[in-house]
């Protein structure tokens, strides 16, 4: 079966998952030449290793809290604060609790 990625002018919900947070997935909403929007789960205590991507991304948090490393220092991102990291900025997501972010990553044309 196909994964499911949104269309133009598809409405996605990315409303807090809230108890069925602990039991969720990451999942991609859409992709394109330009960009790519997934859906983060990390859960409490987990950790995405230190890592880069091409192009810049941006990290909504969207429910939960987590910490990112940067080569500056660690901050943390708490629901509903936003963030940008200009591309190929080496970064890791450690979860201080369960946690749902919106994000995107910007492709080079």
């Amino acid at each position: 079966m196909a994964l499911h990625h949104a269309k133009s002018n598809e409405i996605v919900d990315l409303a807090p998952l809230g108890p069925a947070l602990s039991d969720a997935m990451t999942t991609a909403i859409t992709k394109t030449g330009q960009f790519e929007a997934i859906r983060l789960i990390v859960h409490a205590g987990d950790e995405i290793p230190q890592h880069h991507v091409a192009g810049p991304i941006t990290l909504h948090c969207l429910e939960g809290h987590v910490e990112l490393g940067l080569d500056s220092g660690a901050i943390e991102l708490k629901a509903n604060e936003w963030v940008y990291l200009e591309g190929g900025a080496p970064h890791s997501v450690k979860a201080v609790e369960e946690s749902s972010l919106l994000l995107t990553i910007f492709f080079s044309e």
